[in-house]
């Protein structure tokens, strides 16, 4: 399952785009975008949001 993004919760800082090994976030309105057709459900990204915006549910 993809990760999910809290639009609620995130504040753009990018950290996710830039750990993302499979490149499959992208910032839209300073808000991070996930596409579930590239995530390969590693994770990273969760790990490294500062905020906690993103889970994989």
């Amino acid at each position: 399952m993809p990760a999910i993004v809290d639009s609620g919760t995130c504040t753009g800082c990018g950290a996710c785009v830039d750990c993302c090994p499979s490149e499959a976030i992208e910032m839209q309105d300073d808000k991070a975008v996930i596409d579930a057709d590239k995530c390969v459900d590693c994770a990273v990204c969760v790990d490294e949001c500062p905020v906690e915006a993103i889970s994989m549910e």
